[in-house]
């Protein structure tokens, strides 16, 4: 007796259903889902960056001040730091807030104070800060001067040196700050936190 095997029948309906792919509502529904995840994001990725290259620099400087500070302490001698604008002077604008956004130079620094003359050699140069951000010292500081015991020469007081994303129209939550002070010490700030002039990083 021989077993009669049945064959699945040919199915053309499901197979052109496969062959169609997407329905436009299909399509318009991720296109959607893609719109909604890009707008919440891409802010958060933008702020994410460029908040950490704004602490980058600002922890660039900290440290090239930390160590001219401690090339100071050892080789029993003055290190400055100036800000600059072809890397291989001190710049000498003298405005209200001296731009830094444009490169800084690490230097042994002999009489006069703040000028790369003589036996003076550059230990560091920084060239200047990407997209636009500025960084401008208060209390027209043009240079840093750490004298053999780690102090700062020649300031009445503590400094700040504030770092924002653009010349103008900055976003406020980016902004970072260094503090300075006559004995030596640097911290960083966030917007909104107290610096050591006992003010608002803003």
């Amino acid at each position: 007796m021989l077993l009669m095997t049945q064959s699945h029948p040919y199915k053309p309906q499901r197979a052109r259903r496969s062959a169609m792919g997407f329905t436009l509502i299909e399509s318009l529904t991720v296109m959607g889902i893609v719109a909604i995840l890009l707008a919440i994001g891409v802010p958060s990725f933008q702020y994410v960056t460029t908040a950490n290259r704004l602490s980058s620099d600002i922890n660039g400087l900290l440290g090239d001040l930390q160590f001219a500070r401690a090339e100071a302490i050892k080789e029993g001698i003055t290190v400055s730091v100036c800000a600059t604008i072809d890397q291989v002077s001190c710049t000498t604008n003298g405005a209200v807030n001296v731009p830094w956004q444009t490169g800084w130079l690490i230097f042994t620094d002999t009489l006069p104070s703040g000028t790369i003359n003589g036996n003076d050699r550059i230990l560091r140069a920084q060239k200047s800060l990407s997209n636009q951000d500025t960084l401008v010292a208060d209390n027209s500081v043009k240079f840093v001067s750490f004298n053999r015991e780690g102090f700062v020469n020649g300031l009445p007081g503590a400094i700040t040196l504030t770092l924002h994303d653009k010349p103008t129209g900055w976003t406020a939550s980016y902004t970072r700050c260094l503090s300075l002070t006559i004995i030596g010490a640097l911290t960083t700030q966030k917007a909104g936190d107290t610096t050591a002039e006992n003010v608002t990083c803003t």
